[in-house]
């Protein structure tokens, strides 16, 4: 059985927990001997119905809800004691986790808490195993692992539309499991944030990101014009960033953010791998560059060699009429 741990946040369901959760089917798919295994999710928290009712709608055997209320605030500690007392009652062979900021807080502390393996950020399932990037996305690495383990998979490896739905929901059902207030050191604030424009791009619909050809900082405001027309965020490849063009946080690759939009523009962007590996779950990519080599139309669904300086402005001309 798999087991795939839900992510959410105010009442809200974390779409990397679909992408997750179409891992969790597409493993069932090519594992040897696994097909038809069972997949459950686990939601945990505390007055957690809306979001198990959501999780719910997946093709999966059942959703488990472990629901007190010393899980109202995330905490490492609270979600470990959960996790470990559920995995240690349901026995699942493999348990799957979305790559979030979240995650990589407990996750480690859980796989040694139950004495499993953990896999870490993968970015796909390949023959009973799993497939994960190396030396900042320079290459990937195929990882067997013998019996009973973790693997957490990155944000955009599978994507949430892919996931399997069924043709009724799935048994929601209550685990008779309690966490130890007295066991949870940490006192939780609200989450972190790197600075009041810092954004997620991860649950961005649409993204319009720029690259080298824009040539220089003040034509920025032209990638913007489109973002604004489009309602998407704005986003760069690392060189834009190392410039100081964009905040870090804008930043889009193996050295950035992950990300899985619906819609990504890429202008005057070649399609360094670097760069690639951050953006290629993305559903339709659009690229315009100038040279009709660039590595980037290789994955692009449309393409337009031309320069972005006359293209943009007809985009948004368009867009806005």
């Amino acid at each position: 059985m798999i087991l795939v741990i839900a992510e959410h946040r105010d009442g809200k369901l974390n779409r990397a927990t679909l992408e997750t959760n179409a891992a969790a089917q597409a493993s069932t798919a090519l594992s040897p001997g696994q097909t038809g295994s069972p997949i459950k999710a686990a939601v945990l928290g505390s007055g957690v119905d809306a979001v198990a009712a959501e999780i719910a709608a997946a093709d999966i055997a059942e959703v488990i809800v472990v629901d007190d209320p010393a899980l109202k605030d995330y905490t490492a500690d609270g979600f470990v004691l959960a996790a470990q007392a559920l995995i240690e009652a349901e026995q699942p062979e493999r348990v799957f986790l979305p790559h979030t900021y979240q995650t990589r807080d407990f996750a480690p502390a859980l796989a040694a808490r139950i004495k499993r393996p953990l896999v870490t950020d993968c970015v796909a399932v390949k023959d009973g195993g799993y497939v994960r990037p190396m030396f900042q996305g320079k290459l990937q690495a195929d990882v067997a692992v013998d019996g009973a383990h973790l693997a957490t998979f990155q944000i955009g490896a599978y994507r949430a539309d892919a996931m399997k739905r069924g043709g009724s929901p799935a048994a929601v059902r209550k685990a008779a499991v309690a966490v130890d207030a007295s066991k949870i050191r940490q006192r939780p604030e609200a989450p972190f944030k790197e600075a009041k424009q810092a954004v997620d791009l991860s649950q961005a619909e649409r993204i319009v990101s720029v690259g080298r050809g824009i040539k220089s900082q003040e034509h920025l405001q032209l990638a913007q014009q489109l973002a604004q027309a489009m309602g998407a965020e704005i986003a760069a490849s690392r060189p834009i960033c190392d410039a100081g063009w964009l905040p870090m946080d804008r930043q889009i690759g193996s050295s950035g953010q992950t990300v899985a939009p619906r819609l990504y523009v890429a202008l005057g962007i070649s399609g360094a791998i670097q760069h690639l590996v951050g953006m290629k779950g993305s559903r339709t990519i659009v690229a315009i560059n100038k040279d009709p080599e660039a590595p980037i139309f290789e994955i692009a669904d449309y393409g337009i060699a031309g320069d972005l300086f006359e293209v943009v402005p007809a985009m948004i001309a368009e867009l806005n009429r």
